[in-house]
């Protein structure tokens, strides 16, 4: 069984090549990205998805700007910022932005797969919850 479905969004090549082997070895399915264009095409496809690690510091789009969209659109789905050029400013936006932890550059594998299982089992709860109350409506309304 996959332990998370993981998008890595991040535009440097040699991280996410990295990432993605001692995340996969860590029972972990990993879906990655270079640019935001790129990860809010994988969030379309693959639906699967439930934590987006997040480079602050990308080409095409901040990841501020990325992580507001992301919870607009797929308001389940979690996002860990990481940077390596963070301020505590920024980690305080990316909180209230919705952002799920904030983790500097370089972070110790245990500790991002420590934040990813929690981020992980925030989103299911969340699901939970939704079919409890889905179910219970549905239950109200035959009685």
């Amino acid at each position: 069984m996959i332990a998370a479905n993981i998008l890595l969004v991040d535009d440097d090549a040699q991280f996410i090549d990295v990432m993605k082997k001692r995340l996969t070895v860590r029972n972990m399915e990993v879906f990655h990205a270079g640019s935001g264009d790129e990860a809010m095409q994988k969030l379309a496809i693959h639906g699967e998805i439930e934590v987006v690690i997040l480079d602050v510091k990308m080409p095409d789009r901040s990841g501020m700007e990325m992580l507001r969209v992301i919870k607009q659109q797929y308001p389940l789905v979690e996002v860990i910022m990481l940077t390596g050029h963070g301020t505590m400013e920024s980690a305080i936006d990316g909180m209230r932005l919705g952002a799920a932890d904030y983790l500097m550059k370089p972070c110790s594998i245990e500790v991002l797969v420590e934040k990813v299982r929690e981020a992980v089992d925030k989103k299911r709860r969340h699901e939970e919850k939704i079919v409890d109350a889905q179910v219970r409506e549905i239950v109200s309304r035959r009685l």
